[in-house]
């Protein structure tokens, strides 16, 4: 499995339900809770959150590759988890 990044804002609504789908699916399938993140906290961190290419949050990259930006629904969460966990 590898590293899933997610670069956020606190306050953007997007992030939030990102977090809130991921914390159910944790519970509907414990596998995702050995997936290791990393949270960026784009506002906190600008410098290195400039060093990646993307423009709206929440973002998520998959060692490395971006997998995703923007607004998300739940399946489209669940397929970013998912393909963590088959990436050896």
């Amino acid at each position: 499995m590898k590293k899933l990044m997610i670069f956020y804002q606190e306050r953007c609504p997007f992030c939030k339900r990102a977090f809130n789908y991921i914390e159910k699916l944790k519970k509907e399938n414990s596998e995702y809770c050995k997936i290791p993140l990393e949270l960026i906290e784009e506002t906190l961190q600008p410098d290195y959150a400039d060093t990646f290419d993307y423009y709206y949050v929440p973002t998520f990259y998959i060692d490395g590759e971006k997998v995703h930006e923007g607004g998300i629904k739940k399946e489209e969460v669940k397929e970013i988890l998912d393909r963590a966990l088959a990436q050896q």
